[in-house]
């Protein structure tokens, strides 16, 4: 129990492997495929290691919650259990270090690159098809949003047209999701990205940024695919692919492209970040 910025902060201290049966229970259903439930513990153990290694003098190094990989408490389910026992240890590398595994719970069909999302170069995080997600629940969705909800919005972006008139798409990235939209109201015209959009009118809104937009009235229609930032693994995809029998290792070969599967820890000496624990902050 630490202050931070004037608050109590509870920080719970774990062993590696019971915060990746933790993440698992937060992220994945239990009944799915055991070779999805594989690729999913290797790839939220090497982005806690990822994020231990980058945020090594903070109070703690990962959030339980969306802003990193959602945890909970408790004794996980066989099937996940068995996901990390499987592979114990097992961790996706770049020159050496765990990579940054992102992931997202449905591409739309095509993942993003983190260049195009966050600006950041990455030689494993590309742009790639993904196919046999159609179970997903986010395969196509739609959105209503009100012209007085839309003005708010982009007021509490500092940004202030008055009454929204209009709202086009100006730009899109390599894989088709938003870049850049335009507005323009009775004050004025603005400029925001589709990230900052979807910030504003929260992500269970606009479940990605791979939409349509149109006018209708006193609302404007999306119409999108996919949910999540889009970069990495794609969990339905994931999951499509172990349906179709591919291995977990075959999985983490498509959507982490260039990257190793090492085992990680003092007894394969590999441990650069310490004594093998990750940290859990709520």
């Amino acid at each position: 129990v630490v202050p931070i910025r004037g608050q109590i902060a509870l920080i719970a201290e774990l062993p590696l492997e019971t915060y990746v049966a933790g993440v698992l229970m937060g992220e994945v259903p239990a009944l799915w495929e055991a070779q999805a439930l594989r690729a999913q513990a290797v790839v939220s153990r090497s982005y806690g290691l990822h994020q231990r290694g980058e945020n090594a003098r903070r109070a703690y190094h990962v959030e339980a919650n969306t802003r990193n990989q959602v945890f909970e408490l408790g004794s996980p389910p066989a099937p996940l259990e068995g996901a990390v026992a499987a592979t114990r240890c097992e961790v996706l590398t770049w020159q050496g270090a765990p990579i940054l595994a992102a992931y997202h719970s449905a591409s739309g069909g095509r993942t993003a690159s983190a260049r195009e999302v966050w600006g950041q170069d990455l030689s494993y995080l590309t742009s790639r098809e993904v196919q046999g997600e159609e179970n997903s629940p986010d395969t196509y969705w739609r959105a209503a949003v009100s012209r007085t909800t839309m003005a708010r919005a982009l007021r509490g972006l500092g940004l202030d047209v008055g009454a929204v008139r209009s709202a086009r798409i100006s730009e899109r990235s390599e894989s088709g999701r938003v870049l850049e939209l335009r507005f323009e109201g009775t004050r004025g015209e603005t400029v925001l990205s589709g990230g900052e959009l979807r910030s504003a009118l929260g992500e269970s809104t606009l479940k990605s940024t791979l939409f349509e937009l149109s006018a209708e009235n006193e609302r404007f229609l999306f119409v999108g695919s996919g949910r999540g930032h889009g970069v990495g693994m794609s969990q339905w995809g994931a999951q499509g692919m172990a349906q179709r029998g591919a291995h977990y290792t075959e999985i983490l070969r498509t959507f982490y492209p260039g990257t190793k599967l090492k085992r990680w820890g003092r007894h394969f000496g590999e441990n650069e970040f310490g004594d093998g624990k990750a940290f859990a902050g709520r």
